[in-house]
This record gives C-alpha cells, structure tokens and sequence, in this order.
C-alpha cells in the first residue's frame, strides 16, 4: 500500500470514529431527552460516516477506477446526511 492510500485509510477511520462517537452522543441524548433533534442528528451523522466507510471501501475494491462515481455517490450522501444535521438545529421548533 501506497503511503497515500495509507493516509486516505487512516484519515477515513478518523472520521468514522468520530462521526460514530457524535451518533452514540446523538442517541443517548434522544434516549434521555426524547428530543426529535437528537434523533435527526444521529440519522445525518450516521450517514456521513456510512458515505466515508463505503467510499473507502469501494474504492480500493474498485481499485481507484470510476471515482467521478465513487465521489458523486459519496458527496450525495453526506450532503443528505449534513440536511439532517441542519434540520436537527434549525427545525423541529
């Protein structure tokens, strides 16, 4: 492995580590709360991290070929995912 793909991968895990902790925070709070903004909070961030994990994943499965694909699915979801996280502090009120 290339220093760099070795450098896409850690950064990746970094990512999903914290978008992970930011998920189990976000469903602890809602379990306590019971606020719907905690819900959607989680629901955004657990789909960046899934757009980062598969990403990762399908690229190197796919060996780095059809990223304009691999990148427009990924910057689809996470866009999705960040409208959660803005619906959870700006709605809901």
């Amino acid at each position: 492995m290339e220093t760099i793909e070795l450098l896409y991968v850690v950064f990746s895990l970094t990512l999903a580590i914290a978008g992970l902790s930011m998920v189990g925070l976000a469903i602890r709070a809602y379990n306590r709360t019971s606020r719907r903004a905690m819900f959607h909070l989680s629901v955004g961030f657990a789909l960046i991290v899934a757009a980062a994990v598969t990403t990762t994943v399908s690229a190197f499965a796919t060996e780095f070929q059809n990223t304009q694909m691999l990148l427009s699915v990924n910057y689809l979801i996470t866009t999705v995912g960040y409208l959660f996280v803005i619906y959870s502090i700006t709605g809901d009120r």
